[in-house]
């Protein structure tokens, strides 16, 4: 805290089945100069989603669907997009984030208003890839998690997990929603340069939009690791099993887990604007431990998390915890000039790419050739390049001034996705990723 910009830290142990240690250190709130406390609640951003993916789970336990179920059959007659013959994604491919939907977030700041879950599926829930083939993070898959429960309990989605979640584990602290609604104070969120955050919505809020202290978080671990649950055994073994990554982690149902070092790690971390958090499980140990931050970037939660599992785990490294790396590799699409567009919810944009000796530039909608900031390739993508380019629609234009393209090539024809984006928070304030259908063949001119 001392040598590293951060407004406040707050951190949680928790073993057997209590809390055994909890500390809060800086400001909760640098306006008012009210200091955090360990009943400080912080927004916990992507640590969301093993929460909402235990509520998924007791619904199937209940009976209410299956995780084997389509996820389509519970979303009320609202069907995803495919422009291939793709297959029917489950719920519990979902879960595991291979479902083939795109990488997505959205975020919308007061007053105004979020896109609703629905819109957002109409808008953005395209298949990239056959159901279950490979790994991608998406945001939005734990928004139509959230429809699906909405389906099958007839009840909000938040309001279930707080009455068959929080309740019985008794954890009054925590809430789902864009503004803190309980008995703590809350942290407010800070950016990079300090600037304070305001409140902020988002169609996926079983992905990103849970509240608590570092104490609560850290029992709600415990649940996962032999303390009470409100899981049975089966229910939390499936959550832990594990697919690869792509990273040298592996995605269960919710969860991170690395089976690496002499104990399987658990975890989920959270990043997004005016948060940085994680949440660690060590089942064998029945050890819970948490680092939540109220402010833009991971240097503080990480430094505070390495020393923190140093001493409480031996062996522990800094791999058994996401986010993982994904290696680039060389591009190798052929020089030449490709051409067809960019489906949108307001329509196709016409894109041509010409490829020249490893460069890459686009033209949208007829434009000037734009030469890429950035070209590569991964193990999922033949090329990846980032252009200084803005779709033309509502949605982009509102905070998404950049185009980057996820493309593979088969069978003659280059696609995949295409995303407008922010390139971190610029302005003080992190913009949104939207991913879009994209097909481009060579072109005979």
């Amino acid at each position: 805290m001392a040598t590293t910009p951060s407004a406040s830290v707050s951190v949680a142990v928790a073993r057997g089945d209590s809390p055994v240690y909890a500390g809060a250190f800086g400001m909760a709130d640098m306006e008012e100069g009210r200091p955090a406390t360990t009943g400080t609640a912080y927004l916990i951003a992507s640590i969301t989603k093993p929460i909402t993916a235990t509520a998924v789970c007791l619904a199937a336990e209940a009976g209410l669907l299956s995780l084997d179920d389509p996820a389509e059959k519970h979303l009320d007659g609202l069907l995803l997009y495919r422009s291939q013959d793709y297959g029917a994604p489950t719920v519990r491919q979902v879960l595991q984030h291979r479902a083939g939907l795109g990488g997505h977030y959205d975020f919308a700041y007061a007053p105004i208003a979020r896109l609703a879950v629905r819109q957002a599926i109409e808008r953005y829930g395209t298949l990239y890839r056959e159901p279950g083939s490979a790994f991608e993070y998406s945001n939005l898959g734990y928004g139509i998690l959230d429809e699906v429960l909405r389906t099958v309990t007839g009840q909000d989605p938040a309001a279930f997990v707080k009455e068959h979640v929080f309740g019985p584990l008794g954890l009054a602290s925590c809430h789902i929603g864009p503004a803190y609604r309980g008995p703590a104070q809350e942290a407010a969120r800070y950016s990079a340069v300090g600037g304070r955050y305001p409140v902020y919505d988002t169609s996926h809020r079983g992905a990103s939009l849970a509240w608590a202290t570092a104490s609560d978080l850290a029992m709600f671990g415990l649940s996962h690791a032999g303390a009470p649950s409100v899981l049975g055994a089966a229910s939390i073994a499936a959550m832990r099993d594990a697919l690869p990554t792509g990273s040298g982690l592996g995605y269960g149902l919710g969860w991170f887990a690395s089976h690496e070092g002499p104990h399987t790690i658990v975890s989920h971390s959270g990043s997004m604007g005016g948060v940085a958090t994680m949440l660690v499980v060590v089942p064998e140990l029945r050890l819970a431990a948490c680092v939540l931050t109220n402010r833009t970037g991971t240097v503080v939660r990480d430094a505070v998390l390495g020393h923190l599992m140093s001493e409480l785990v031996p062996g522990f490294t800094r791999a058994s915890v996401p986010p993982g790396g994904v290696p680039a590799r060389e591009m190798t699409i052929p020089s030449g000039t490709w051409e067809g567009h960019i489906d949108s919810y307001a329509g196709n944009i016409p894109l041509t790419l010409n490829v020249r000796s490893g460069q890459v530039a686009a033209s949208l909608d007829g434009g000037e050739p734009v030469a890429a900031q950035m070209v590569t390739a991964t193990a999922d993508w033949d090329l990846r390049a980032l252009f200084a380019v803005q779709l033309p629609t509502p949605d982009a234009r509102a905070d998404s001034p950049l185009l980057n393209l996820d493309l593979n090539q088969r069978d003659g024809v280059l696609a995949g996705a295409a995303r407008s984006l922010k390139d971190g928070e610029q302005d003080g304030r992190l913009g949104n990723c939207l991913s879009h259908w994209c097909e481009l063949r060579p072109s005979n001119r």
